[in-house]
């Protein structure tokens, strides 16, 4: 299989327009591009953000005096702020559909997975949408410390994690007011986001770690703050290493035990299994994973290098697709497939933007950013090659297409334009001896070959 066809399937959202990267030099490459479809198609960003929740609470204080004028507006800012999810699709595949680099569109969807805070309730969602290009996209490429710090720190991983509601039980606020440790986020930083459940920390490197977030804060209406009172005292002694003094650990404690973190052995091997896991095999090759492990610690966590090493390694490039493609993933491939623009994306009416992406997602299990717990979408094939999945996949080709192109291509050009090599002599031969062109396209949409990466 060319290589070319392999870069476009496993490392990008499928064969699109001319000029795709076209090898792992050029997969790289990519990578240093200027972002143009972020500044093109922008995110809700955390001014926003803040601004949305920070009015829909002041509506709910009137409401609260019995103001039907205050719950009218409360109701309606809602509704906005729920469709807030909807933009962010739309968003997210507009950028797909015109990025020179799609690699860099699944390295941000993958690592919004890696660290999920979803889109739920009118207080959680418009900070968990801000903190894809506020946090995660601009750290891709560097030291994975700092996308770590950035994500952990985020207002949306605070709020969804309940940390600004854990005080340190020896802190002036602790004792005050008889409050307690949440050991939320300090439990997910270590299992999932870092080291891994069977990672070489403790119950009590937990609790130790708690105790050190504490006095992390975040109000929408005055922004993220350290409050020294809900601090813990004292040391903090986590993975053999102490953090802190007699005072209150201060943020400069809590991201220099996050810059170590980002570095133990554990963590690059964690991480990089699952970035192998995501782009080549839900069983990687233990080489490949040992390679971008070992990149990992001798360079000290630089992502670019990490990435490097897997797109130069040959376990990455065997021509058998071993992942499934999720639905999002299929609906962004098959947008891709159609040479659907991102500007069609963005002024595609409403109900039919709804039918043909955000409910066909609800219907396939994979609700838009809404997963059903911190440690995200599962990888593995069984979870998304399921009797309802892949009845919805051969529905979504059959009639969707139709909805966004008045003509359809021929098929028979078609299934050689959107898989070339990929594509079977079988495939081939059904989707030329297609009785319609609606059926004949459908077929490649619900072929093996296109729901494989």
């Amino acid at each position: 299989m060319k290589t070319a066809t392999i870069a476009a399937i496993r490392f990008g959202y499928g064969l699109g327009p001319e000029g795709q990267p076209d090898s792992p030099d050029a997969v790289l490459k990519s990578l240093k591009l200027p972002d143009k479809v972020a500044q093109a198609y922008p995110m809700l960003d955390l001014a926003a953000a803040q601004k949305m929740v920070t009015e829909v609470h002041a509506l709910a204080r009137k409401v609260k005096g019995g103001g039907k004028a205050a719950a009218e507006r409360r109701t309606a800012k809602q509704k906005e702020i729920n469709l807030e999810t909807l933009g962010a699709l739309r968003v997210s595949l507009a950028r797909i559909a015109e990025t020179s680099s799609p690699f860099r569109e699944r390295l941000t969807t993958f690592w919004s997975d890696h660290f999920t805070a979803p889109v739920r309730g009118v207080s959680l969602t418009p900070f968990a949408i801000a903190k894809i290009d506020g946090a995660l996209r601009p750290n891709l490429t560097g030291r994975f410390a700092d996308l770590l710090s950035a994500a952990v720190l985020h207002p949306a991983m605070l709020l969804y994690l309940d940390q600004t509601s854990s005080v340190g039980p020896n802190s002036p606020a602790g004792k005050k007011r008889n409050l307690g440790l949440n050991e939320n986020l300090a439990r997910e930083v270590l299992e999932l986001h870092t080291m891994g459940v069977g990672g070489s920390f403790t119950q009590d490197d937990v609790r130790q770690f708690a105790e050190l977030l504490t006095g992390l804060d975040f109000r929408a209406a005055r922004g993220f703050a350290f409050l020294p009172p809900k601090a813990e005292p004292g040391a903090e002694t986590i993975l053999g290493q102490s953090y802190g003094g007699e005072q209150p650990a201060r943020l400069d404690d809590i991201l220099a035990f996050l810059d170590d973190l980002s570095v133990h052995p554990d963590t690059a091997a964690h991480v990089s299994r699952k970035l192998a896991v995501h782009f080549v095999s839900d069983d990687p090759p233990q080489a490949l994973v040992d390679q971008m492990s070992a990149t990992w610690t001798k360079t000290g966590g630089d992502l670019f290098a990490v990435y490097d090493a897997m797109l130069r390694h040959p376990d990455a490039w065997t021509p058998v697709f071993a992942k499934a493609k999720q639905p999002f993933d299929f609906v962004a491939s098959g947008i891709v497939a159609l040479g659907i623009g991102g500007d069609e994306i963005m002024a595609m009416d409403d109900k039919k933007f709804r039918r043909a992406m955000f409910r066909t997602l609800n219907v396939m299990g994979q609700r838009f950013m809404l997963p059903g717990g911190p440690n995200g979408w599962p990888e593995e094939a069984e979870a998304w090659i399921t009797p309802l999945g892949v009845s919805q996949r051969i529905l979504w080709g059959l009639q969707v297409p139709s909805m966004l192109r008045k003509e359809l291509p021929d098929p028979r050009s078609f299934v050689t334009r959107v898989l070339d090599d990929a594509a079977s002599p079988r495939l081939v031969w059904a989707v030329g001896a297609s009785e319609t062109v609606p059926q004949g396209v459908g077929l490649v949409f619900a072929s093996p070959e296109f729901n494989r990466r």
